[in-house]
């Protein structure tokens, strides 16, 4: 369980393909708090530590997690928002998110609002967003400032910008999508009692 408060930014440092999954080595100002097994979110995708060595720790992606985010199109050097999870003994900042992406978006405009950033957003599945309701954007706990079929935006403040990989996106790039959690249950329960 994750808020989709990003806590740092990691960098990718070595790529190795094994079989159909990807290990993916990277460094961050945390790692010496990881540990084995632990869950962290990378561009809002939950991925586990199998190896820590020094600076940096090794998460594998499986093919299926490849097929539904933007973890392919990673390099040597791409810079990934992190998030450890969620304690449950403080409070909740951002809003309720599993680290369980839905499907890739395209950034369709950027527009510098004077200090602040709109992000818009196409997607193509069946999946919906509601003006001020919640969506995770690589991770990045936001909120919908508009709300269209198949594509929404968002306004971004200056840190958020800033302490994200926000700053790096630009027209046409991919980005990871998880939609609220409460919606996509109203959603299903609509559908099966419409």
């Amino acid at each position: 369980m994750f808020t989709g408060i990003i806590e740092s930014i990691g960098e990718v440092v070595r790529i190795e393909k094994k079989g159909s999954n990807i290990d993916f080595t990277l460094k961050c100002p945390f790692t010496q708090e990881l540990k084995i097994d632990q869950s962290l979110a990378h561009n809002g995708t939950c991925l586990t530590v199998v190896a820590i060595d020094g600076e940096e720790y090794t998460v594998t992606a499986i093919n299926e997690t490849l097929k539904k985010t933007n973890l392919g199109t990673w390099e040597v050097g791409t810079k990934v928002n992190l998030e450890r999870c969620t304690q449950m003994n403080g409070r909740l900042d951002g809003h309720i998110v599993q680290g369980h992406v839905d499907t890739i978006g395209i950034v369709k405009s950027i527009e510098d609002k004077e200090g602040s950033f709109v992000f818009s957003i196409g997607y193509d599945a069946s999946f919906v967003t509601v003006p001020q309701g919640s969506i995770t954007v690589n991770g990045i706990s936001l909120t919908v400032a508009y709300s269209g079929e198949k594509e929404f935006s968002v306004a971004i403040i200056p840190y958020t910008y800033e302490m994200t990989n926000m700053h790096q996106l630009a027209v046409g790039d991919q980005v990871n999508l998880e939609f609220d959690i409460i919606g996509k249950y109203v959603a299903k329960l609509m559908s099966v009692h419409g």
